[in-house]
């Protein structure tokens, strides 16, 4: 195997002169760049990476650990779209600025994830980023003390930078635009009870109504997210029957996201409730997959994850060049609402049609 004395040998220059070639660290001219290249190309030489880590204290490498990859064929989760496109984001990222992101899969085992820090930590990693499948608290405390992390889609109660989907935001948003098409009675199809993006797009969702000075009805209001299980679809039939026997029914119907958007459009049709002539539907997430191929296209706020991936590379690679400081306070990124088919305004007397719905035993 070849060595640094072999190279400087074949190239007629010093072994000094190949190291500063091969770590950048002084002025070589042109004409030796290309004649060490050149040694190294005609001896098979590759450099030692360990050797340049251990003497810069620098590895180039950025840990990120994730359960997208294994969870990426689980359409019954909670991430509603794939936390892959986190990944993606912080990928280009890391790649414009010449380090290498090592992507390590928890293999949907959450008691792997210490293990894995510490395998990067041997590897000599300069920063994790760690992406949770959705927008939640994180339970379990990352080792690695004096390695920077930046969380992503999750945070902690210990103040570890993290990144995650302004989901009040993007609510308040999306409910503006259903408003500002003219409707007043809005029924809203929550995610889960209990999950930390209910909570906030719900409180989006009444603050938009109350700007708007439309009072919030909480009869208006259903969970309806049973995670894609065989229970959801009666929970959203059951959730639409009530709306739409009411003597006013809604002229609109938000959706905690697009996959229950798709279910309610199904819902609707079979009842002869045509969408949107009367009544509008919007979801949630920007899942393109549905929201471009429904018709009518889909209305929906964007679930920000390439951008957040993105985001939490960019505040890492600031913690490591010194050039951002650590701080408690949560990243919030919003995503634009996508105005498509589904939301138009309200036709007068068209909810007078409506008929009940009949029969619950399947949608």
């Amino acid at each position: 195997m070849a060595t640094i004395y072999d190279v400087a040998k074949h190239a007629g220059v010093s072994p000094k002169t190949v190291s500063r070639v091969l770590n950048k660290d002084a002025p070589v001219s042109q004409k030796t760049q290309r004649a060490v290249a050149e040694a190294m190309d005609a001896l098979g030489y590759v450099p030692s990476h360990a050797a340049r880590t251990m003497k810069s204290n620098k590895s180039g490498l950025i840990g990120l650990i994730t359960g997208a990859i294994s969870n990426a064929d689980d359409v019954s989760t909670a991430a509603g779209l794939p936390d892959l496109l986190i990944v993606q984001g912080a990928q280009r990222v890391i790649e414009r600025s010449n380090k290498t992101l090592l992507i390590s899969d928890t293999g949907g085992q959450q008691d792997r994830v210490p293990d894995l820090v510490r395998t990067f930590q041997e590897h000599r990693v300069e920063g994790i980023l760690y992406v949770a499948d959705y927008h939640k608290p994180l339970e379990l405390a990352l080792p690695g003390r004096g390695i920077p992390k930046v969380l992503v889609n999750c945070f902690d109660q210990s103040g570890t930078p993290a990144v995650v989907p302004d989901d009040e935001g993007g609510q308040h948003a999306l409910t503006k635009s259903v408003i500002a098409h003219g409707h007043r009675r809005i029924a809203y199809l929550t995610l889960a009870q209990g999950q930390e993006a209910t909570t906030l797009r719900l409180a989006g969702f009444r603050r938009a109504l109350s700007e708007a000075g439309i009072a919030y009805d909480a009869s208006l209001v259903k969970a309806g997210d049973l995670f894609g299980t065989p229970g959801e679809r009666q929970l959203i039939w059951d959730a639409l029957d009530k709306f739409l026997q009411r003597d006013e029914p809604p002229t609109a119907i938000c959706c905690g996201n697009d996959r229950l958007a798709m279910a309610v459009y199904s819902v609707l049709r079979s009842r002869g409730v045509a969408v949107p002539e009367q009544i509008s539907v919007v979801g949630y997430d920007d899942h393109r997959l549905i929201s471009e191929t429904l018709f009518p296209a889909l209305t929906t706020a964007e679930l920000p994850y390439s951008a957040m991936g993105a985001r939490a590379a960019q505040v890492l690679l600031e913690l490591l060049s010194g050039t951002g400081e650590v701080s408690s306070e949560i990243v919030r990124v919003a995503g634009p609402v996508k105005l498509r088919g589904s939301l138009v305004a309200p036709t007068n007397g068209t909810n007078s049609q409506i008929i009940h719905l009949k029969g619950r035993n399947e949608i």
